[in-house]
């Protein structure tokens, strides 16, 4: 499933922001919900992801403390809420349809997966 991400904005370091990815829960079940970035001239990466049975999560070291990934089964959304944002982190978000390997605890995209839409994530110094 292709997911569209949402939310982005400008923001001074030490804001915040909330993204929003649009997903169908009962199409993902079974799968995880993964938060990438891209930075300009550098490749995309994983940030978080959340594994959408019994929520386990994963997050990169430089977003530990700061980020928080969730689900909602209701609105059929996860969000990514991210704290005390620095010039760092600035990138276009995307979200996408992930496996959760127990084994490495992180996250991979599934095979023939393709990129949604993503958000722009500025954050001024």
């Amino acid at each position: 499933a292709q997911l569209v991400a949402s939310g982005g904005g400008l923001v001074q370091a030490g804001g915040s922001l909330r993204l929003t990815c649009g997903i169908s829960y009962g199409l993902l079940r079974g799968y995880a919900v993964g938060w990438f970035r891209q930075a300009p001239g550098k490749d995309r990466v994983l940030v978080s992801c959340i594994d959408t049975l019994d929520r386990s999560t994963y997050y990169t070291d430089s977003v530990k403390g700061r980020f928080t990934i969730s689900l909602d089964n209701d609105k059929d959304a996860a969000y990514l809420q991210m704290d005390s944002l620095t010039p760092v982190d600035t990138a276009v978000y995307y979200c996408a349809q992930t496996f959760f390997h127990r084994e490495t605890w992180t996250c991979g995209t599934i095979p023939g997966h393709s990129w949604g839409q993503g958000t722009q994530v500025t954050v001024s110094s």
